[in-house]
């Protein structure tokens, strides 16, 4: 329903109004001045949805950490901070592979568990360099190694790996990764 419009003013109620305010003076300004606000800083809603899938895929088992780096170069890391002579020395052999693990023909999950339960042991017997066995995935889907970039992605995010590189021919080749844990110390 319409409200009644209300009629314009006529000529002589303009001109009663304006003789009935002809001498009021208007009140002092407050002193103020008024600042403008700077506009909000914009949102960066992509990169929240960019960040949030980033986490639930770091989170899941589903997705491999490097899904599209297919490259066929060999896997290496090393910790920042740690020196570049320290991952050639690893690649040289410098120091005797201690322990191992073997992953073959495990799934995804057991393999994690089982890597897991090693690295503390190998940690909590003050073990300095080991080698673990991920295979070449020459039996798996599409002939892809699967446990091989789960294995990288894995290593990467312990604190007590300072770097990992594949193993040299004779110790595995592209089916294994030599670890280099960080040593303990004896001040106690």
């Amino acid at each position: 329903m319409r409200k009644p419009r209300k009629a314009a003013a006529t000529p002589d109620e303009v001109e009663l109004f304006r003789a009935s305010v002809s001498d009021v003076i208007p009140l002092p300004g407050p002193g103020r001045v008024r600042h403008e606000l700077p506009p909000p800083q914009p949102v960066p809603a992509q990169r929240l949805r960019d960040d949030r899938q980033t986490l639930k895929e770091s989170l899941s088992h589903q997705h491999p950490w490097d899904a599209g780096a297919e490259s066929g170069e060999e896997l290496c890391y090393l910790r920042h901070g740690v020196g570049t002579h320290v991952l050639r020395k690893l690649r040289r052999g410098h120091w005797v592979i201690q322990d191992e693990l073997d992953l073959h023909g495990l799934t995804v999950e057991d393999a994690h568990a089982l890597l897991v339960v090693f690295l503390n042991q190998c940690v909590r017997r003050g073990l300095r360099c080991v080698r673990v066995i991920h295979g070449k995935g020459l039996r798996s889907k599409n002939r892809e190694p699967v446990l091989k970039r789960k294995v990288a992605g894995w290593l990467m995010r312990r604190d007590e790996i300072l770097a990992y590189c594949q193993a040299r021919q004779a110790d595995g080749g592209s089916g294994a990764v030599i670890v280099l844990l960080k040593g303990v110390s004896r001040d106690s």
